[in-house]
């Protein structure tokens, strides 16, 4: 190799190496409270990962299922099938969507119950979404 094709394979290997770092890289405080959202049963235990995403200051911004952009019924259809094509009106549909508000208003408080968090972000996680064949608007 001469020295310019050195250069440039070097170049591009720090290049890879950074973009490697970058990508895989997370923010350790990132990392601990998704750690003690995962040792919280009912919130680790529900189809839907609630999770921090990233911190903006000293807000966190978590991930979640739902959305205006996004009808209720084909999330909880997806969260929890039973209830997959009943009405909005029905017990079993109240009582699914009155447990996804639970769990997310659990994993909201656990995060915001960190001293360094003062409040939460709600960010929809278009990728479950489109992995449930759901596409957002």
């Amino acid at each position: 190799m001469d020295r310019g094709t050195k250069i440039y394979a070097g170049v591009l290997l720090v290049i890879a190496v950074l973009l490697g770092f970058w990508t895989l890289y997370e923010d350790p405080k990132v990392k601990a409270l998704n750690a003690l959202l995962a040792r919280d049963e009912p919130v680790q235990s529900y189809p839907f990962r609630f999770r921090v995403l990233y911190l903006e200051g000293n807000t966190a911004v978590m991930a979640t299922p739902r959305s205006s952009a996004v009808p209720v019924v084909r999330v909880l259809g997806i969260l929890e099938p039973s209830v997959a094509g009943r009405q909005e009106t029905s017990p079993a549909f109240m009582a699914a969507q009155q447990r996804l508000a639970e769990i997310q208003t659990r994993a909201r408080d656990r995060v915001v119950a960190d001293p360094e968090i003062s409040g939460v972000r709600w960010e929809l996680d278009r990728d479950w979404l489109l992995q449930h064949g759901i596409q957002p608007d």
